[in-house]
């Protein structure tokens, strides 16, 4: 079962996600707020499946925990707000979250998006190319993980990572919002399209003028292809 840091300053919402975290088998471990949760994440860096993070909290905002904790942690970040702005979603992405769950929520359903990050954070074989490819000025390295724009490497969140990789690995086919959330997300992923589009957004954002790459397919999805006809 898992290992999960629960941070979040009200005493009921930390009980209540630990009422039926534990029901299904899992461990619990719990701070009030961002900066308990960076002192507790440095003393254990890799003891945690993965990290639910609140964001409005005292001392220390979950987006500063978080931004903190990417320093020296990869663990998975499940986000929880009461606020469901899309800057909020797309700030919580930049940082390296894996999902933005607003408040209030379905307990059960958290347990079912908690289950889905730590499957897809840790998939049964590594099915990544072992290889090296270049568009022009961008080198995308599957086996390190490693993408650079023109000799400089890119800060690609984990999720950013798994899509490009994808895009890449399918180049040149007509992938719908459909095939590419189930593919990358997982099958169970209960997100929407929003979250795709989100990390598209952000992905161009991280490969510059190479973004012109990952074209958009109107009322299908996305394709990557590197040769344009004129």
């Amino acid at each position: 079962m898992y290992q999960i840091l629960v941070v979040d300053d009200e005493q009921m919402i930390r009980e209540l996600i630990k009422k039926y975290a534990v029901f299904e088998g899992h461990t619990i471990t719990e701070a009030e707020d961002g900066m308990e949760a960076i002192q507790i994440c440095r003393s254990r860096p890799k003891d945690f499946d993965i990290i639910i993070m609140d964001v409005m909290m005292p001392e220390l905002d979950g987006f500063s925990a978080v931004k903190e904790i990417r320093k020296y942690s990869s663990t998975p970040v499940l986000m929880l707000s009461a606020r469901g702005e899309e800057y909020d979603k797309i700030h919580g992405f930049e940082l390296g979250i894996d999902d933005y769950v607003v408040k209030p929520f379905s307990p059960k359903e958290l347990m079912m998006r908690i289950n889905a990050i730590i499957k897809r954070s840790n998939p049964p074989g590594d099915e990544a190319k072992k290889e090296i490819v270049r568009f022009e000025g961008l080198t995308i390295d599957f086996t390190g993980r490693i993408v650079t724009v023109d000799g400089e490497k890119a800060e690609l969140s984990p999720k950013e990572y798994d899509l490009l990789f994808y895009l890449v690995n399918n180049k040149d086919i007509a992938l719908t919002r459909e095939k590419l959330i189930t593919n990358v997300w997982g099958y169970d992923f209960y997100g929407d399209d929003r979250t795709l589009d989100t990390h598209i957004k952000l992905l161009r954002k991280s490969l510059k003028e190479y973004s012109k790459f990952i074209v958009t397919l109107r009322g299908v999805g996305y394709r990557f292809e590197t040769e344009r006809s004129a």
